[in-house]
């Protein structure tokens, strides 16, 4: 009888998508095995090799990264060293053999000057200390042959077992009568589990390149908040600002919508909109553990 094929999830643990991805993998014929910080020292190249080579899986799922936006404007090599160092150690570590790498990226690595969604073709022009070492993540994976990984790019994450942008506004609203969020920035919000099923079927089909990974339609992070508000059926009221009345370090693309067109090719599925996604995740998840 033949095993089944064995996926380490880098990031399994505790990552609000690597713990996503552990559940689907469980779910399916893989062998899933998570792996992280808690594991031992991860950021040493030696250490990481020999690792891999004992597990010897077929495929690896990145999830660990350096993703405190702001942050990283203060610690720009320590965001480096995890987002372009991390992965070439990576790299390093499989280069010559057969075992494939699921890498995630960012709708960061664009400037948001364009008003159409971006394709996995347009030109990149990150203007963040974030999107520019997440860029260079990517641009690190240029020495392995290119049928030997695969980079998803997604944005705005949502979804069980860590706190993101929905739990976070559904928490400041039980404790508020208003809450402000910002409406002149535009993506494309992201539920976990919808992420980790393209992915799962990415790797089914030993897909190569690039791909857009976000669930359908865009919105601001107003339209989000607001929609969270209203399903949640919390008596609380989201006041839109703008961007320069909410000053943060780093900056944010205006518009940063990913065009799931490639994806859709590829796997035959077609992104589900965000907010039958967003339903999902809070009548089945986090309303029936929070209300």
């Amino acid at each position: 009888m033949k095993s089944a094929p064995k996926a380490l999830v880098l990031g399994g643990h505790t990552g609000l998508l690597g713990q996503a991805l552990m559940d689907a993998l469980n779910c399916s014929a893989w062998c899933a095995i998570p792996f992280g910080r808690q594991d031992g020292q991860i950021l040493d190249v030696n250490f990481l090799a020999r690792k891999i080579k004992r597990i010897a899986p077929d495929i690896i799922f990145n999830t660990i990264a350096w993703t405190q936006v702001d942050l990283a404007e203060e610690h720009p090599s320590e965001a480096m060293a995890l987002n372009r160092g991390f992965v070439s150690s990576l790299v390093h570590s499989i280069r010559g053999t057969s075992i494939r790498l699921v890498q995630y990226s960012t709708d960061f690595v664009f400037d948001g000057a364009k008003q159409t969604p971006y394709t996995t073709d347009d030109m990149t022009r990150p203007e963040s200390v974030y999107g520019m070492t997440k860029l260079a993540g990517e641009q690190a994976l240029g020495t392995l042959p290119p049928g030997q990984y695969c980079i998803i790019r997604t944005a705005w994450l949502f979804g069980p077992g860590r706190k993101n942008f929905v739990s976070t506004i559904l928490n400041a609203c039980r404790k508020r009568d208003s809450i402000d969020v910002v409406h002149d920035q535009t993506g494309s919000p992201t539920y976990t589990r919808d992420l980790a099923q393209w992915s799962l079927k990415l790797a089914e089909l030993e897909a190569s390149g690039i791909f857009h990974a976000v669930n359908g339609g865009q919105a601001s992070w107003c339209d989000l908040a607001c929609e969270s508000v209203n399903l949640a059926e919390t008596p609380c009221r989201v006041n839109p600002v703008s961007s320069a009345q909410w000053p943060q370090k780093a900056k944010r693309p205006r518009f940063s919508v990913l065009d799931t067109s490639r994806l859709a090719l590829v796997t035959g599925t077609v992104p589900r909109p965000w907010p039958l996604a967003l339903r999902e995740y809070l009548y089945r998840e986090y309303l029936p553990q929070n209300f």
